[in-house]
């Protein structure tokens, strides 16, 4: 290689690689030896980085019998995948069988993908074993009874497991004093594996596939007894290091600054709910919310430079970065005002609710069209949703002075509706401004504060004093846009 190519080469990209410890101390050593000295780690040592991480877990030495909890096991898998994902790794390996039980509720929890365990077992098989070949199972309990081994290998193989006394033995064998997985490899232990397999080739397995991964401490042992057995951590090894991690992405999760004000969080949740088209819970999307009522108030800023709610929009954003959110909405107008100051600092968009809704008037309702504002005076003052509507060539109708003093009073005035009313004087006072609007020639009105539809709805033909109008509710806008987000029809 010349100088100019030396300067051109790619190095390739590392991969990190984290592995759950803990559920099985010495298989998951085995398995890290057997990783480190696999044939692509060895021909590319600086591109594997691997993170072993094991904490104290109670149950680690319970026997995995028919009816064992998984809940501990399931907590302790979770959070040890969780702290692997939040430190950059790429991929994690699960040294357990019994977590593989429930690896795929673990995966939809997660943004980094869980190595297949029965997958690089199965795919072993179908290279070695002919469709139809009778496999002998060594498991616990607990995994023989689970349907794991039928759900991989059922379709293709004949599968069985010893008999009741001799899986008694085995169970013993791994789980009892001084058993294998206490590090007794020898003796009484082995040959109570030993006596499992003899029971599997009686019944005519030709092949003993391993369900426990401590059967590959003494893998070898019975190999030299002439028993043709895998060793599963030596087959894992061999899969994690060659096979190209799948983008692995975990089910959206829409993040919302609640709080801005605390009835309009309620109500926008309510809306993405009402969008979704969902036959059933699951279908629905993930959200996750804090409700922040503590954040500044963004029209006081504006209007009378009271405090700045900058940082507290902050905060609550990042927060719901590290909860997982892939996307943020804030269900509130006037605080699109700070919009720009805080998405070059977050990783993740924040879903512009003006843009999207100017964007959505233009569609529907054509760009020639005069459009109204309903706003707080902070809004209309910070001109966002000016700015929003000049990228879609649509010019905006404000309020004469003493109109917009009767919006600001409907919202917060002593019966306004951040003070909980949402009929009465507020709503007698939102009609008067519908009605100057309309007669100042709007034919579409922005209800451009998150309060407004909780007194009037998003609709295309609202009737006021001999005008009609459609009004368009901006959180029902921003709502449809994060189900779309979601790959859902809205």
């Amino acid at each position: 290689m010349n100088t100019q190519d030396k300067k051109t080469a790619v190095l390739p990209v590392a991969r990190k690689l984290g592995i759950v410890g803990g559920l099985g101390s010495l298989a998951g050593g085995d398995l890290f030896f057997k990783l480190v000295k696999s044939r692509a780690v060895l021909a590319d040592q600086g591109r594997y980085h691997f993170l072993f991480e094991q904490h104290p877990f109670k149950d680690v030495l319970l026997p995995l019998d028919r009816d064992a909890s998984m809940t501990a096991r399931k907590f302790y898998v979770f959070q040890v995948c969780q702290s692997f994902e939040a430190g950059g790794v790429d991929a994690v390996v699960l040294p357990c069988f019994a977590s593989h039980t429930f690896r795929d509720e673990i995966q939809q929890e997660l943004g980094i993908p869980v190595l297949d365990l029965m997958a690089a077992l199965a795919e072993h098989i179908r290279r070695i074993a002919e469709p139809g070949t009778r496999l002998g199972i060594l498991a616990s309990d607990y995994v023989r009874h689970s349907g794991l081994f039928e759900r991989y290998l059922g379709g293709d193989f004949q599968l069985v497991y010893p008999p009741e006394p001799d899986q008694r033995v085995l169970m013993d064998a791994m789980y009892g004093l001084n058993g294998i997985k206490d590090g007794y490899l020898q003796g009484v232990p082995l040959e109570g594996v030993y006596q499992a397999c003899l029971a599997l080739q009686a019944r005519g397995a030709n092949l003993i596939v391993p369900g426990l991964t401590e059967l590959s401490l003494v893998c070898a042992d019975l190999q030299r007894r002439g028993l043709s057995v895998l060793d599963i951590n030596e087959i894992y090894a061999a899969a994690v290091t060659t096979a190209d991690d799948e983008p692995t992405r975990a089910p959206f999760k829409l993040g919302i600054v609640g709080g801005v004000g605390p009835a309009a969080t309620v109500d926008f949740m309510a809306k993405v709910v009402r969008h979704t088209p969902a036959g059933r819970d699951q279908e629905h999307i993930k959200m996750v919310v804090e409700q922040n009522p503590q954040i500044p108030d963004r029209t006081a800023n504006l209007l009378f430079d009271e405090a700045d709610p900058t940082l507290a929009l902050y905060a609550t954003c990042k927060r719901l970065e590290s909860a997982g959110a892939q996307a943020i909405a804030i269900p509130c107008n006037t605080a699109h005002a700070f919009v720009e100051r805080l998405q070059p600092y977050l990783r993740v968009p924040i879903v512009n609710m003006l843009s999207e809704t100017v964007a959505a008037i233009a569609r529907q309702h054509g760009s020639g069209k005069r459009i109204g504002l309903l706003a707080t005076s902070g809004t209309v003052q910070s001109q966002v949703y000016h700015h929003a509507a000049r990228h879609t060539g649509l010019s905006l109708l404000i309020p004469g002075f003493d109109y917009q003093e009767l919006v600001m009073n409907a919202i917060y005035g002593e019966r306004g509706i951040k003070a909980g009313f949402t009929d009465g004087l507020c709503k007698e006072q939102l009609l008067l401004a519908v009605e100057h609007l309309c007669e100042l020639g709007a034919e579409v009105i922005i209800l451009g504060c998150t309060e407004l539809p909780l007194v009037l709805s998003h609709c295309d033909h609202f009737q006021v004093r001999g005008h009609s109008v459609a009004l368009v509710d901006p959180t029902t806008v921003l709502a449809t846009r994060c189900v779309s987000l979601a790959g859902l029809p809205a």
